[in-house]
């Protein structure tokens, strides 16, 4: 009797390598002008079911590790409402790999900064699937600044409402529907233990982010509801050239072990981890997948 094997592959060359283009966008960015695209695992991700009957709510699903998340969850069986603030073209194409899996997609646009708009999306993902099993609490917001005097208290202001006070608000508005065996993931960051000092908003957000997650698994644990994050590394998405300058775009990812930056697709299956019942005992819980930079 044959055995089919799994490929293995070096993953220092598995995907591209430093250095890139050099690019620049404005924030957020669209994946559509990146060179070289983004993988979501368009065609690499195989679903088996860990999530049949879920429905899930994802903020910043239109790309970057959010897409994916999306893409993986469509095809283990989910329906997904995806959360973007105004890029139509990549939420689109988000929703037709959903659709393609035999999964329902709802899109919603709108700034998670916005505590009524947090709420609207609880209500909508009630409304249209009728239960809410999943919550990913993703999208981000980060500038670069080489000193204090650059950052705006409106930046500072913005930066913790997109990536702490959302994650509040749809916390505290979904409560009432998450039943038993529901599942909150967060997304944190390297950043949390290897702090850039070019990025002093975003490093704090990611450090609350964790102690969010381990307080708030102690709170709803015995709910039954558990609480988790991922704390991706360098991630090949549209914050990247939307948020460094050329340089340090054609070279990002090149200072990890492996020599390069993370894809999407290379995170996603952390999220479908948490969220399915194989991480039934997993709660507080940080997964780190940053390519071997440390996070002790």
């Amino acid at each position: 009797m044959s055995t089919i094997k799994a490929p293995k592959q070096n993953p220092v060359d598995k995907y591209p390598q430093p250095p890139y283009p050099a690019q620049e966008q404005q924030m957020p960015g669209s994946e559509q002008i990146m060179d070289p695209k983004p993988d979501h695992g368009e065609t690499s991700y195989r679903g088996t079911g860990k999530l049949a009957g879920r429905k899930a709510l994802i903020t910043g699903g239109d790309s970057g590790i959010g897409k994916a998340v999306a893409i993986a969850f469509a095809r283990e069986g989910a329906d997904v409402l995806i959360s973007y603030l105004n890029e139509v073209e990549d939420a689109r194409e988000v929703a037709e790999h959903v659709k393609a899996a035999g999964r329902k997609v709802i899109l919603v646009p709108g700034d998670i900064s916005n505590e009524e708009h947090c709420n609207r999306l609880v209500e909508k993902a009630i409304q249209e699937f009728g239960q809410l099993d999943i919550i990913v609490n993703n999208a981000a917001y980060q500038m670069e600044h080489k000193s204090l005097q650059e950052i705006s208290a409106a930046e500072w202001d913005y930066t913790f409402k997109t990536n702490v006070h959302a994650m509040f608000y749809i916390c505290k508005a979904a409560e009432p529907h998450l039943k038993p065996g529901s599942s909150v993931i967060n997304t944190s960051s390297v950043n949390a233990y290897t702090p850039n000092r070019s990025l002093l908003p975003y490093t704090l957000t990611k450090a609350a982010i964790q102690n969010f997650t381990a307080t708030l698994a102690q709170l709803w644990g015995e709910k039954g509801i558990r609480v988790n994050c991922v704390a991706p590394g360098p991630i090949w998405t549209p914050l990247i050239p939307g948020s460094f300058n050329k340089e340090k775009v054609k070279e990002f990812g090149s200072k990890t072990p492996l020599k390069r930056a993370g894809q999407p697709v290379e995170v996603a299956p952390a999220f479908v981890l948490l969220a399915s019942e194989e991480g039934s005992y997993m709660s507080g819980a940080t997964v780190q997948v940053t390519g071997g930079m440390p996070t002790i």
